[in-house]
């Protein structure tokens, strides 16, 4: 069978039905097919919830109205073949698309541990974002009693607090000294560490998987350091890989990184001089798209939903007119997580990611709280750290230990950075407040973080 649109998407998880339903609304006149394996497409940061909080792979999928009311089409298909200079592909049923433009959104694929013993016997897990594994993975574990999670990641540690509130024995292997270890600075993540720490969940640090045991189901792990865990399942949750097999084999150029090399309008095909003109009309979003530090420029090998979003939306203007007033910059990386009612948040770089690169940086740590006065219910401590460049106060990153409150309060810090503002932006900064909703204004700690360091002698 053969088919045609004029926008093609490859992939529908949260990069493709951004740039899809985008895309549809700038430029009603197109058609726009998203193609993607899965019938339904899992929300990506839900999915350590759904083994506790949401108790189901259901309560965590993407609402199909977001592409239905756009006037978007959707085929469930897999894609096989891409030839971006005769603007063709091919699906798995046999389908031909041509079309006049294309994004890649093919996301990631959890990485894995291939020469591992043990790793393909019963109740080995991989994090996928894929609706029917998950929901198989979700009914094994409820039978089980004892979890091994190898990974301290945001992903690994979300997954070993969810299991933990459903009962379930957990244990967290890690190889660096703590959890969290590579996104925060050593305080916020020796917290995270002590937290989980306290909640009952066993850390095994700076220790890595050497076989799981076992005949045909896990019944334990042996770990490098000699530690013998008995357990009846290990989750592999040591990071995602972008998925490109589709872009490398259609010829278009990869970063050393193994991302699809993209320019700042998102097109693929840049990087090695002028794009060949049948790449100007290739795009690429999201997880497989190459990731440039905001703050430093260099390649990093960072995937979140927040920078896929970004990205799409830039895609979606400019497919059809380039708009200089809307090019990706660089990434932002900002991270948030839970552990019970504490929230972890962070953006921008670390203080050790700054000395490591030898930016001239001050930082300022303060405390407060969520809510006032600190007899108001509910209040929750809170700490804010920010990292500022010396020579001109201008805001590189920011950290922030909290309540409810702290995935806001760091995109706002995401928005100072991303802005270029200094700390006299924020220390001046005329913010709203109410007793059960924000900090005090007389102690609010990010102004409070921004006034520490203008008494610096190092910056103005």
């Amino acid at each position: 069978m053969k088919t045609k649109t004029d926008v093609l998407v490859i992939g529908g998880s949260i990069a493709g039905i951004v740039t899809a339903a985008t895309g549809k609304t700038l430029y009603p006149d197109c058609d726009f097919l998203v193609v993607r394996k899965e019938k339904e497409a899992v929300v990506p940061c839900g999915i350590p919830y759904i083994f506790e909080t949401l108790h189901s792979t259901e309560k965590d999928l993407f609402s199909e109205a977001v592409l239905s009311d756009a006037g978007v089409q959707v085929a469930v298909d897999e894609v096989v073949s891409f030839n971006p200079r005769d603007k063709i592909c091919r699906t798995a049923d046999g389908t031909e698309i041509s079309f006049a433009r294309a994004v890649l959104a093919t996301g990631s694929i959890p990485k894995t541990l291939p020469n591992i013993q043990g790793i393909d016997l019963e109740n080995v897990f991989t994090v996928p974002k894929e609706k029917q594994y998950l929901s198989a993975m979700h009914a094994r574990l409820s039978a089980c009693h004892k979890v091994v999670i190898i990974g301290g990641g945001f992903t690994g540690v979300a997954i070993a607090d969810e299991l933990h509130k459903a009962g379930k024995d957990v244990t967290i292997v890690e190889g660096l000294p703590s959890v969290l270890k590579l996104c925060f600075d050593e305080d916020f993540a020796i917290a995270a560490h002590q937290m989980l720490i306290s909640k009952g969940i066993r850390i095994f640090p700076l220790d890595g998987l050497k076989e799981i045991l076992g005949d045909t189901h896990v019944t334990g792990v042996l770990l490098e350091s000699g530690a013998r865990l008995e357990t009846d399942a290990v989750i592999l949750a040591i990071g995602f890989q972008p998925n490109t097999a589709i872009a490398q084999e259609a010829g278009l150029p990869v970063n050393e990184l193994g991302f699809i090399k993209t320019n700042e309008f998102m097109q693929a095909g840049s990087g090695y001089g002028s794009m060949r003109p049948e790449d100007a009309k290739i795009l690429a979003v999201g997880d497989c798209a190459e990731k440039r530090c905001f703050i430093t420029r260099v390649p990093r090998n960072i995937m979140l939903a927040s920078t896929a979003c970004a990205e799409a939306r830039i895609a979606a203007v400019n497919l059809y007119r380039l708009s200089v007033a809307r090019i990706f910059e660089g990434t932002i990386p900002t991270y948030t997580t839970m552990i019970g009612d504490t929230a972890f948040g962070a953006t921008g770089i670390t203080e050790s990611v700054a000395k490591e690169i030898r930016f001239k940086i001050t930082t300022a740590t303060c405390e407060g709280y969520d809510r006032h006065p600190l007899s108001m219910e509910n209040t929750h401590p809170q700490i804010v750290k920010l990292v500022v460049t010396r020579e001109s106060g201008l805001i590189i990153g920011g950290q922030v230990m909290g309540g409810s409150s702290t995935g806001e309060l760091l995109n706002l810090i995401g928005f100072a950075i991303q802005n270029r503002m200094n700390i006299y932006s924020i220390l001046t900064a005329q913010i709203g407040t109410h007793p059960m909703l924000t900090s005090s204004p007389i102690s609010y700690p990010l102004i409070k973080a921004a006034e520490e360091i203008a008494r610096s002698r190092w910056v103005g």
